[in-house]
């Protein structure tokens, strides 16, 4: 029996036993990780997904975080400018062995992608303070440093309070806006 999995953006057919290196995932070695977008399920009686098949998935096993080979981007332009440019960078992989592929009955548990570390505005019970005219994210991330994560936090400034603000000036017009979107 094999299956089709899709992770990282590509596709991937695998048989129980497989070692793969594919994009790099948030797991450590030793992790059991799960896949849920299967697209196809193959053997005796094949199963193809519209565009997934319904409960399928597929366990495997992180053996290791890996780098892949070196990639060399060389470019020269040759006629008037002669100008060489050399780039280059080693891809980072996970190795994973596929242990079972469970054709009905998985639970969703899908793998965590690797993800770059989220925003401090994203903490829970936070508001979106990029809506205010003129904040962007560095100067949303400098405002939740300063401890304002929410909109009746500003609101509730005073001419004083702005005053001590050293992280990032804080504009009146700011907290007009605030107030109205604190409001609704």
């Amino acid at each position: 029996m094999f299956a089709v999995l899709k992770t990282g953006g590509k596709q991937y057919k695998v048989h129980a036993g497989d070692i793969l290196r594919i994009e790099k995932l948030a797991a450590d070695a030793g992790e059991t990780i799960q896949f849920d977008e299967i697209l196809m399920l193959g053997g005796d009686a094949p199963v193809v997904g519209a565009p997934l098949v319904d409960g399928a998935a597929v366990k495997a096993e992180v053996i290791d975080q890996i780098k892949g080979e070196k990639l060399i981007h060389f470019v020269k332009r040759r006629r008037k400018h002669s100008s060489k440019r050399t780039k280059g960078h080693r891809q980072k992989l996970t190795l994973i062995k596929i242990t079972e592929i469970l054709t009905s009955g998985a639970t969703k548990a899908a793998p965590k992608a690797a993800a770059k570390a989220a925003p401090a505005a994203a903490a829970a019970g936070s508001d979106d303070l990029t809506q205010l005219t003129g904040v962007g994210p560095a100067a949303a991330k400098k405002l939740v440093e300063a401890g304002l994560t929410s909109f009746a936090q500003i609101a509730a400034l005073s001419d004083d309070d702005i005053a001590g603000i050293d992280a990032v000036k804080v504009k009146p017009e700011w907290v007009e806006q605030a107030k109205d979107l604190a409001k609704g």
